[in-house]
């Protein structure tokens, strides 16, 4: 119900007409594409994961509805990029190499995450932001605010990755290619047997398309697939084999983790790991489970559930 209300209201006023805009390359920076939904309230920047661009998550409507238009009805001002590699953005030549040296790291992210924050500040007034991640992307979102506190109002870590104790297996390529394929089992990952999928089988198969033509070069190979960054992936075998990229205990802003229960990246023990270890934050950290969620949540079913988690604990959240 609340979310028909909210969608009445984007309708009535039109305040989720989105825009795109290029932050322009210069001699050591990539070119970032960025998009916005303008909102009166505080501006909110939307942090992408390993596999899928801004347009494919955030922004992506389902049934005529993004997460993006969901945050826009709450008052929200609202923003989202690409990573260089990812989208819209500039692609690193050396992504079409062979073999090499992962691209993306966190390293290489935060300093966009940074150029992304002072454009929005300077663009919008005000001197904090709402950071919102996913996957990987919570990783150099949660760098960027251990760095920048004074820049970051409240840090929402969605479907966060954490430490575990494991055997890493180095990523020795710059890029990935992901498939149609690699992305529906993706989606059903962490699932329990006999549930049905998190997502419509004709929601998925539009969302793959779409998906698809991100990358203008997708039907050079066989099957169809994307190339993206591996850094991200590099990042997350780092953690997964007890080097976590960042310390959170220099995370000192108001922060909410948010899963779904079937979220087989971020399990009990890994939003504990986070939770003790974001030992800094004011007042803790929070952890919300949800029912019927796996990883990619924004994009299932039961997304509303995660749209409505979120936009609550944000008008309710002090700022940091």
């Amino acid at each position: 119900m609340l979310g028909s209300i909210l969608f009445a209201i984007v309708a009535a006023f039109g305040i989720a007409a989105e825009q795109t805009e290029m932050l322009p390359a210069t001699a050591t920076e990539p070119s970032l594409l960025l998009r916005h939904m303008r909102g009166n309230g505080p501006s909110v920047i939307y942090i992408h994961g390993a596999t899928f661009p801004s347009g494919s998550s955030m922004f992506y409507r389902i049934d005529g509805r993004s997460w993006a238009d969901d945050l826009a009805a709450r008052g929200f001002d609202v923003w989202a990029f690409d990573f260089a590699g990812y989208g819209g953005s500039d692609r690193p030549a050396a992504m079409r190499e062979a073999v090499g040296a992962p691209i993306g790291r966190t390293e290489e992210a935060v300093p966009q995450i940074e150029r992304v924050v002072r454009h929005v500040l300077r663009e919008r007034g005000g001197d904090k932001v709402i950071l919102l991640a996913h996957s990987w992307g919570t990783i150099p979102a949660g760098a960027f605010a251990a760095e920048h506190p004074e820049l970051v109002q409240s840090l929402i870590l969605f479907g966060a990755v954490a430490q575990r104790e494991g055997v890493r297996t180095p990523t020795q390529v710059p890029a990935l290619q992901v498939s149609e394929d690699d992305q529906w089992q993706s989606f059903q990952s962490g699932v329990p047997a006999g549930e049905e999928s998190p997502i419509n089988k004709a929601i998925f198969a539009a969302w793959a398309k779409d998906y698809l033509a991100t990358d203008k070069a997708s039907d050079s190979t066989t099957p169809p697939s994307v190339r993206v960054p591996s850094g991200a992936q590099a990042d997350i075998g780092d953690a997964w084999s007890g080097k976590f990229p960042y310390d959170p205990s220099r995370v000192r802003v108001p922060t909410l983790l948010v899963r779904g229960a079937w979220d087989p990246v971020t399990k009990d023990a890994d939003a504990a790991w986070l939770v003790a270890h974001l030992s800094n934050v004011p007042g803790g950290a929070r952890d919300i489970v949800l029912p019927r969620g796996a990883h990619r949540m924004h994009l299932e079913t039961n997304r509303q559930a995660l749209f409505d988690a979120v936009g609550e604990y944000l008008l309710a959240a002090p700022k940091g």
